[in-house]
């Protein structure tokens, strides 16, 4: 009998989840623990980490998973690379829900770079309005360029001080193109930091930047050990064995 453990945390993590339990699949939807108010999920739901690739083999043992599928951020690459090593571990089936990533467009201005020690590197010298588009966990480095006028966006309010002075906005996507367009130009936005997420919840800043002919500094994915990957939840669907009604 199948049993499933979703590492969700993404809208299509929580789209797979509704098509699992729309099907009656037996599963479970683990969040990290990184948003203090994640969305319900129609699946019995954890939150919190397992404790490395250790805790992820006890808890893929104990709790009877037989398939185990990755919806984390295309950027959690430790716990991508947890769920490799606990599934090799346990033998059990593993298959990732990765969206492509974005690709240029004729009037995007990127600056490719590897990471984000690169991308506060890549930041003019000079003073400019910065929308750093890349989650609270990585935004330390920019502590080194406090010249700069910046704008950060999370699901929620921060708990504890900011390394730097910064205006936050806090909101949950997916965003709209005409309102990051506002957004940016409302601040002056001068410069954008994103990391290359892909899909369409986020991309409406990218589609913005490019309208205001923005530099945008792109941040690469991180490299992930080979597994089987797919980007659509009718595909997974086909992988635990069961139709869907989405066509996508």
């Amino acid at each position: 009998m199948t049993r499933a453990l979703i590492l969700g945390g993404t809208a299509d993590a929580g789209l797979l989840a509704a098509e699992v339990a729309r099907a009656r699949i037996d599963a479970v939807y683990s969040y990290g623990g990184r948003t203090r108010a994640p969305a319900d999920q129609p699946l019995p739901t954890r939150i919190g980490g397992f404790g490395g690739v250790s805790g992820l083999v006890d808890t893929i043992r104990g709790e009877g998973i037989t398939h185990v599928i990755d919806a984390t951020h295309p950027f959690a690459a430790e716990m991508s690379r947890n769920a490799v090593e606990a599934c090799a571990q346990t033998g059990t089936p593993l298959i990732a829900l990765e969206r492509a990533p974005w690709t240029k467009a004729p009037g995007d201005n990127w600056i490719e770079i590897p990471d984000v020690a690169a991308a506060v590197g890549a930041l003019p010298d000079s003073p400019a309005n910065v929308f750093l588009a890349i989650g609270r966990q990585h935004i330390a480095p920019f502590a080194t360029r406090p010249q700069h006028a910046y704008t950060l966006r999370f699901v929620d309010p921060p708990e504890a001080p900011l390394p730097f002075a910064a205006e936050v906005i806090v909101s949950r996507g997916p965003f709209t193109f005409d309102g990051e367009l506002e957004m940016m130009r409302a601040r002056g936005i001068a410069w954008i930091v994103a990391r290359n997420s892909g899909g369409d919840g986020a991309r409406a800043k990218i589609d913005a930047a490019r309208t205001l002919g923005l530099p945008v500094i792109m941040i690469s994915r991180p490299k992930l050990p080979e597994r089987l990957r797919v980007e659509s939840v009718a595909e997974i669907m086909q992988w635990l064995g069961h139709r869907t009604c989405l066509g996508a």
